[in-house]
């Protein structure tokens, strides 16, 4: 297996070993004495009215270091703007929303020497102006390794949700774990708040509906969470879901007075792809379970114009290779559409490249913009856009 100098791709894969959000799994692939392999990701999307921006990382620097990216497009689907972050080490963004002009991104980075040298991350909030110039850039941490995976702005806040936990797990102390963070728009700490403790808990996505903030994780015993606050950050009402897989829960929306979310059910060895209905105290209503050979999740969920569900997710099969004494694992792209009362509608597979891994989705005029990257023969990971029609049928590859 080829390997990767100070690179950590990151993948929404639950079986492998679970290090990033949200809804993302790294595989360290970190050896200075083999050739370095590209890669260019992308984890997150968000539209506006005239521009949409994407990022990710990518490693494309004389060091070989993973760096956090963002791009910037116009609607004639021009990069108006693409900037590497430069601070530290290696980094990542995975989450990103506009506010007017400006876009914000969240995500982490190694910013010193001794974190890098310890593989220690801190979280990282990026606000940049219409020219792609920083405005602001701050880090946050609670315990050694910290993470944001997403964020919303509301009214006059930015809403941030991620992970704090030690390296190396200890034990009698609740600093860490899940949290959820609010600040004003020049990037001034107003508050932070923790669920469960330092072990494993995370939120990896989070919402704001009818004046409430919903965050949506894993917590410390491996169970997807639903947690329910009110702006201050005081906890109203959380939920647990306990045959979920090593992610938890990692997208919400909602859609009727109800609450959604995105999963995968694990039964035995083997876990499908699931959405799950609440309502808005976080009471379990319903859920929808996608069955189908090998391993399945989804990732992200949206609503369209029809108020339909459109999730984007991941396939895991097994393929035989001749040349390995093993079968090695063959990951495609999943996107479903189910109605609001989450009967399925469809569902189809994209296995377009050696693997395909789809991180986000968003509505583009009538059309579900897919955003993802596909490995290739040469070792390579590339960037990929993917344009569905309403009925999920291929309508471009950029």
């Amino acid at each position: 297996m080829k390997t990767i100098k100070g690179l950590k791709i990151i993948t929404i894969i639950c079986f492998l070993i679970v290090v990033v959000e949200v809804f993302y799994v790294v595989r360290h692939l970190t050896d200075n004495n083999t050739e370095s392999i590209y890669f260019d990701g992308i984890n997150s999307v968000v539209l506006s009215d005239n521009y949409y921006v994407t990022v990710g990382s990518n490693n494309n620097n004389d060091n070989k270091y993973e760096k956090a990216k963002i791009s910037k497009y116009n609607n004639s689907k021009e990069k108006t703007f693409e900037k590497l972050y430069s601070i530290g080490y290696n980094s990542a963004f995975f989450g990103v929303c506009t506010d007017g002009d400006n876009v914000v991104a969240v995500g982490s980075y190694e910013k010193s020497s001794k974190d890098h040298e310890n593989l220690i991350r801190k979280a990282l909030i990026t606000k940049y102006d219409k020219d792609g110039e920083i405005e602001f850039s701050k880090d946050f941490k609670l315990l050694d390794n910290s993470k944001f995976t997403g964020i919303v702005k509301y009214e006059d806040f930015y809403y941030v949700v991620g992970q704090s936990i030690y390296k190396n797990t200890k034990v009698g102390d609740d600093a860490g774990g899940a949290i959820l963070v609010k600040y004003d728009l020049n990037g001034n700490l107003i508050w932070s708040k923790n669920y469960g403790s330092n072990k494993t808990a995370i939120y990896n996505d989070l919402l704001i509906y009818d004046g409430y903030i919903y965050t949506v994780g894993m917590n410390d015993n491996y169970l997807g969470i639903i947690c329910k606050y009110d702006l201050d950050g005081n906890l109203i009402n959380d939920n647990t879901y306990d045959t979920t897989d090593d992610i938890g829960f990692s997208g919400i929306i909602n859609l009727d007075e109800k609450i959604f979310v995105s999963s995968s059910k694990r039964n035995n060895d083997l876990t499908s792809a699931m959405i799950i209905e609440y309502d808005t105290d976080c009471d379990y209503v319903n859920e929808a379970v996608y069955n189908s050979e090998g391993n399945t999740r989804y990732n992200k969920l949206i609503v369209d114009n029809d108020n339909n569900i459109i999730a984007i997710g991941i396939k895991t099969t097994n393929k035989k290779d001749n040349s390995k004494t093993a079968d090695v694992l063959n990951y495609d792209g999943l996107i479903g559409k189910y109605k609001s009362d989450l009967s399925e509608v469809s569902v189809v597979v994209y296995g377009d490249e050696r693997d395909d891994y789809f991180t986000d989705i968003t509505l583009d005029n009538n059309n579900y913009l897919v955003v993802g990257y596909s490995s290739y023969e040469d070792g390579s990971y590339l960037s990929k856009f993917i344009r569905y029609s309403d009925a999920l049928k291929v309508l471009g590859v950029e």
